[in-house]
């Protein structure tokens, strides 16, 4: 049996089973039905009264409600989920969030929080905030946000959240948040002047309430930005007052300069605080008017990018030893340049020593005579190698070399024949300074490092001096023989004349002068008519923007414009109806007594407005070198700046 099984257990299978047979069918990948997300299912967003989602958030059951919520907070945030479609679900997105702000909230004060909170209300305080994210979100939507604005709930629950809900306690907060932006969405949507301040005369104390008491930075700006919006509408001006606390707490956050997104409510809130003439007039007496207008100018420069450039001015310049005397020669053919000369064929070899030995010059002239001389004595000792050219043809090729050139008679009592337009070419030569030049400059004696050294010096070939009297042998002095003992002092007048003094350590051993074709010579004549060089080395670095502001700096611009229009306004007083005007009497009409009273009161209001003129203009004049670090890139708008800067005050703003 094992002999059995062992040979049927190993014997070798047959190979036709590890092949597909050639008819097997290949079998297709089964088609799996595609995986639809919950929050889209067709039942859940059918277009019915009988919704499912509509009718579980207003059955009032937890389950159901907490159910419907939480699939609308995710449909939300998209713009293919539109609430209108949908009947009866805007009814019961209400239900919860006017229930908290009516009755529910006194359930969560403080003496009821000591133990833990029910589940089943803190279940009814989530449905209340999960129901208004949904609004505040939908909200975001242009038709949405129609449908929101015409429903009869929308307004009293923003107003009973705001006026019955207590913004300093933290179970209210994300509430009031959500509230707060439910209100910025929809009150863009209401331009009716009635409607703009009706709505904003029932938010204003709250909001602003919430903003200069909170401590929640989002709070904070949600209610600024709300308010910006509302008084925007110039309708509005007299609900504003000039310490609203709303302004007390955008002036206070203004200088979080880090805090940027805090910083642009801030300065959105004044800008349209300041729009607003009467405010504009009313903030010049605001205390804290002269800091603000620093802050914002300071924000303006720690928000502007610059990249710093650099200009070179530098000319072309040379430079001569500031201590040596230069002097200038024809120039004579170097070992070198004959060399170079001698095994070229004529004619090019003429060419290439005009243009060695000469240089075009309009009011140059050189006779053709000295032409035909220079050019002989240079290459006649090397005729019997390299040929000469003839007279004629050294002076026809002046025309070639230089074109300005011309050859030319002169007739003159003595008859010359000339080229006109050339010269020699002149090398510069630099005395060596102190080189004593006694017997007629041929002293071998090398240069001395001092002027007195060079006096020692001058004193020992005096004492060589033989005979009572003594002629000065100083390079070309025509002097004649003196005694001895006048001749030391006469020598001193060579040194004192010849030589300046010593320079300071700080002074440049060398002289700048234009480079160039009007470069002028050195050393000239009259030294004071020397033109003035351009500087060896002259950079300008300056500092300018490198992008435009961005927006929190165009808005704090706005603001310090406003600012100086109402400062500087020239608005002069009309003339009265009993005075003159312009030569001529005005109508007399009869002045009622109870006139005078608005009279007095007018007075007391233009004298509290120049005031208010005086301090904003002694403000921008204390801020005037702080102006000057603003750089802006728009023209136009750096106009502001330097106008702003470089106005011209009335005495008595000083």
């Amino acid at each position: 049996m094992s002999a059995s099984y062992a040979s049927t257990s190993r014997s070798t299978p047959v190979a036709s089973t590890y092949y597909r047979p050639p008819y097997a069918t290949v079998q297709s990948p089964m088609q799996r039905a595609p995986i639809v997300t919950d929050d889209y299912e067709r039942w859940y967003t059918e277009q019915v009264p009988n919704n499912r989602m509509a009718l579980s958030l207003q059955s009032g059951i937890e389950g159901e409600v907490g159910w419907a919520l939480d699939r609308l907070c995710r449909l939300c945030h998209n713009e293919q989920f539109q609430l209108k479609v949908i009947p009866g679900i805007i009814d019961g997105l209400f239900i919860w969030p006017e229930w908290y702000v009516l009755e529910g909230h006194r359930l969560f004060n403080s003496n009821n929080t000591i133990f833990a909170i029910p589940r089943d209300m803190e279940a009814k305080r989530r449905h209340a905030i999960e129901s208004l994210f949904v609004l505040r979100n939908c909200a975001l939507h242009e038709q949405d946000c129609q449908e929101l604005v015409h429903h009869s709930h929308s307004l009293p629950l923003i107003y009973s959240a705001l006026n019955n809900l207590d913004p300093q306690d933290d179970d209210n907060t994300e509430f009031f948040l959500h509230a707060t932006d439910f209100l910025h969405s929809i009150a863009a949507h209401y331009t009716a002047p009635a409607s703009v301040v009706s709505i904003t005369k029932a938010v204003l104390s709250p909001l602003g309430t919430i903003a200069s008491t909170s401590s929640n930075r989002p709070s904070i700006i949600a209610t600024l930005t709300a308010l910006s919006q509302l008084i925007e509408n110039p309708h509005t001006a007299t609900l504003l007052s000039p310490d609203s606390p709303a302004l007390v707490a955008s002036l206070r956050f203004l200088p979080l300069f880090m805090d940027k997104p805090l910083v642009e409510t801030c300065l959105n809130y004044l800008y349209a605080h300041l729009s607003h003439y009467a405010m504009a007039k009313a903030f010049l007496l605001h205390p804290d008017m002269p800091s603000i207008l620093r802050i914002l100018i300071n924000l303006l420069i720690q928000e502007q990018v610059e990249e710093t450039v650099t200009m070179d001015l530098t000319g072309a310049v040379r430079t001569v030893p500031s201590q040596a005397s230069v002097t200038t020669q024809d120039h004579d053919l170097s070992q070198e340049e004959l060399e170079q000369l001698l095994p070229l064929p004529e004619p090019e070899r003429c060419y290439e020593w005009m243009k060695t030995m000469f240089i075009g010059k309009p009011d140059g002239e050189l006779t053709q005579v000295d032409f035909w001389n220079l050019y002989k004595d240079v290459f006649a000792p090397h005729q019997d190698k390299y040929p000469l050219l003839v007279a004629s043809d050294v002076i026809k090729n002046v025309n070639l070399v230089f074109p300005e050139a011309q050859a030319m008679v002169l007739q003159d009592p003595v008859q010359r024949f000339i080229v006109r337009g050339v010269d020699r070419r002149k090398d510069t030569l630099i005395a060596e300074k102190l080189k004593c030049q006694w017997d007629r400059g041929q002293c071998a004696t090398p240069p001395f490092s001092s002027l007195n050294d060079l006096y020692e010096h001058l004193l020992d070939h005096l004492k060589t001096a033989e005979g009572p009297e003594y002629p000065c042998l100083w390079s070309s002095c025509p002097n004649p023989p003196v005694p001895k003992a006048s001749l030391r002092p006469h020598v001193l007048t060579h040194l004192s004349r010849k030589y300046t003094p010593e320079r300071h350590p700080s002074q440049s051993d060398t002289i700048t002068l234009s480079a160039g074709a009007t470069s002028p010579t050195y050393p000239a004549g009259n030294p004071t008519t020397r033109t003035p060089p351009p500087p060896r080395s002259t950079t300008i670095n300056y500092r300018r923007p490198l992008v435009d502001p961005p927006s929190s700096s165009l808005t704090a611009l706005l603001c310090i414009r406003i600012l100086f229009r109402t400062s500087f306004a020239s608005a002069d007083e009309a003339p009265r109806i009993d005075e003159d005007h312009f030569g001529f009497p005005g109508i007399v009409e009869e002045v009622v007594e109870d006139i005078e009273d608005v009279v007095i009161a007018n007075r007391a209001s233009k004298d509290r407005e120049k005031e208010g003129e005086r301090r904003g203009r002694r403000a921008f004049i204390n801020v005037r070198q702080l102006m000057e670090g603003v750089r802006i890139r728009d023209e136009n708008l750096m106009g502001w700046i330097t106008e702003m800067a470089t106005v011209d005050t009335e005495p008595s703003a000083q």
